[in-house]
């Protein structure tokens, strides 16, 4: 059976500076109860030879090697841009500047 008790929750709420209404109180009592009793029964079936998990199944990245691959060149990629410099893609000014 869990520890907590109305005056428990009631004493948090104070800490945390919110206030409950008694209806939430009780109902409080009775989640966190149940919280307490879940954990409590977990830890009675964890013992020290099963390893802590995050995750029941073992996770792994898969990635490939980085390696360049074809790229366009600086004349292909301004290409097909309404406006360029030569070098560069050229854009409308933004943040209120004036054009």
């Amino acid at each position: 059976m869990s520890e907590i008790t109305p005056e428990t929750v009631k004493h948090l709420a104070e800490l945390a500076r919110i206030a409950l209404s008694d209806a939430e109180i009780g109902m409080l009592t009775t989640q966190l109860g149940a919280i307490v009793d879940s954990v409590a029964k977990v830890s009675e079936v964890a013992t020290p030879d099963v390893p802590a998990t995050s995750h029941p199944i073992p996770l792994t990245n898969v990635s490939r090697p980085d390696v360049p691959g074809v790229t366009l060149t600086a004349a292909e990629a301004l290409a097909g841009a309404p406006e360029s410099d030569g070098s560069r893609f050229v854009v409308s000014a933004i943040l209120g500047e004036e054009q």
